[in-house]
C-alpha cells in the first residue's frame, strides 16, 4: 500500500509517496496552488494518486507550538475533507511542527545550497518529512 504524504501550503503543496513496503518516503514534487482563489491542485494530486495507486494520504498538521490549532492548521484540515470528498481514501493528519525549519537546516548543512535552491525544494522535503514521521511513528519501517 502506497501512502502519500502533503505538506499544505498557501501557494504549494510538497507531495511524497512512500514505496510499496511502506518503509520509507520520497519526494515526488511541489505543485503550485492558489488557497486564496480557490485552485488547490487536485487534478494533479489526481494524476499522482493514479499513479502511485496511492491508498492513503498523510496531512501535514502545523500546530502552534503550544500544540493548539491555528489558521494554517484548520487550512490543512480543510485540504483533508477535500481529499476525502474527491478520493473517497483515508486521510491522518501528522503533526509537523517544525519540519519545514528542519528541512531548511538539512539543506543548508548537508547540502550546502543557495538559498534560490532550497526554496524549489523545501515544500517537497518537508512532506518526505512529515511522511517519513509517520511512516517511523505507525511502526512500519525496520
Amino acid at each position: 500500500m502506497r501512502i502519500m504524504g502533503l505538506d499544505v501550503g498557501s501557494k504549494t503543496v510538497g507531495v511524497a509517496v512512500s514505496d510499496l513496503m511502506g518503509w520509507t518516503a520520497q519526494g515526488v514534487e511541489i505543485i503550485r496552488i492558489d488557497e486564496e482563489a480557490g485552485e488547490f491542485g487536485l487534478e494533479r494530486v489526481a494524476e499522482l494518486v493514479k499513479e502511485y495507486e496511492v491508498e492513503k494520504f498523510v496531512v501535514g498538521l502545523p500546530k502552534n507550538m503550544n500544540n493548539t490549532i491555528g489558521p494554517r492548521a484548520l487550512a490543512s484540515q480543510a485540504y483533508g475533507e477535500m481529499l476525502i470528498a474527491r478520493f473517497g481514501l483515508p486521510v491522518e493528519f501528522q503533526d509537523e511542527r517544525l519540519t519545514t525549519v528542519q528541512a531548511e537546516r538539512m539543506l543548508v548543512q548537508e547540502a550546502n545550497t543557495s538559498r534560490a535552491k532550497r526554496k524549489k525544494v523545501i515544500d517537497k522535503l518537508a512532506a518526505v518529512m512529515i511522511l517519513q514521521n509517520y511512516l517511523d511513528i505507525s511502526g512500519k519501517t525496520l
